[in-house]
């Protein structure tokens, strides 16, 4: 049996703001074995980046604060660290590739600099030593003629130049951990495939696991080993890759699968999730899914579902999730794992 990398329990994230407390966390479980990758899937706004950035301990404060949870990682919680230990933690064991590389990339300095930093940080060698381990890492994430690329800057580059180069950089130190938060949003599709073909190819070299945060179920279908899905701030389902696709148990699942269009038939249009995300600052008292849900009674809107193993591995928080089956459309579920195959 693979070794738990990373434990999450019962982490919560809040922010004070002039409004009140913001839950953008509230509660959240899940753990990452060695070797593979977790897909965290949900719609914009549900709390994906705030977990992650909640793992490297980059919550500012104030005004957000870590109000509860641990987070094990190699038989020690990364809330409890003082921030110097953090610091040698991060970047180093895990690291992380935020959403928009042009943003992440500072614009004054090469893209060798920024690189041969981290290796720096964390590594007792030479600025010279450094350098020769960035074109190293650059022609490992096939960027052509290197040794020029580590010169330039980021506005010379394109955005999947730029984007593997965000890759280079979380890679330097041969993290054990690496949270790729939407890696492929502003890239277009040709690119994209590229990145995640390379995302995963450097995983197997490496031996590394991975956090995969993103809204595109097309992604976690050729990345990810397990999924965890997430709405207003909670863990709703939670199973292995093949399961989720065939088989899952939650409502709002069945509304993601049912956004994504078919590729064996032709329809007039999607079928949208009816509502909008509740407040964080006014949260329903029951399920969080039941204003926007198909099957939500009064027991939804008023007792909140714990999560229940309904099969081994595969987690749901619903009172109705029996009654998921009636719901689904045949071949909607199926359509994202054709290309990838059987894992």
């Amino acid at each position: 049996m693979k070794e738990k990398l990373i434990e999450i329990r019962k982490l919560k994230t809040y922010f004070s703001t002039k409004r009140g407390i913001l839950r953008a966390v509230d509660g959240v479980d899940f753990e990452i074995y060695s070797g593979e990758t977790l897909g965290l899937v949900g719609e914009s706004g549900c709390g994906k980046s705030v977990t992650a950035r909640s793992i490297m301990r980059l919550i500012p404060e104030p005004p957000g604060k870590i109000a509860d949870g641990e987070i094990w990682f190699k038989g020690r919680d990364l809330l409890k660290l003082k921030l110097e230990e953090v610091r040698r933690v991060r970047g180093n064991d895990i690291s992380m590739i935020f959403q928009e590389p042009m943003t992440s990339l500072n614009p004054v300095f090469t893209i060798g600099n920024q690189i041969s930093e981290a290796i720096l940080l964390h590594q007792n060698i030479s600025k010279k030593e450094a350098m020769v381990q960035t074109v190293e890492m650059l022609r490992k994430v096939d960027i052509p003629m290197p040794e020029k690329r580590v010169n330039e800057y980021p506005h010379q580059l394109s955005g999947g130049m730029r984007q593997r180069v965000m890759i280079a950089m979380a890679l330097s130190c041969a993290p054990q951990l690496l949270i790729a938060d939407e890696p492929t949003t502003a890239l277009d599709v040709t690119i994209q495939a590229q990145v995640l073909d390379l995302m995963n190819s450097l995983k197997s070299k490496f031996g590394m696991s991975m956090l995969m945060i993103t809204h595109d179920l097309g992604v976690i279908a050729e990345t990810a080993d397990r999924v965890a899905i997430m709405y207003a701030g909670e863990i709703v389902e939670y199973a292995d890759i093949n399961t989720l696709f065939a088989n899952y148990k939650h409502p709002y699942t069945y509304g993601l699968m049912n956004c994504v269009p078919p590729i064996d038939r032709e329809i007039d249009r999607l079928i949208t999730i009816a509502g909008t995300v509740p407040s964080y600052y006014k949260l329903p008292q029951g399920c969080r899914y039941h204003t926007r849900c198909p099957l939500a009674d009064d027991k939804c809107y008023f007792q909140k579902p714990e999560m229940k193993e309904v099969k081994k591995g595969h987690k749901v928080s619903c009172w109705h999730y029996k009654e998921v089956e009636n719901l689904k459309k045949n071949g909607i579920q199926a359509d994202l794992l054709k290309s990838k195959g059987s894992k």
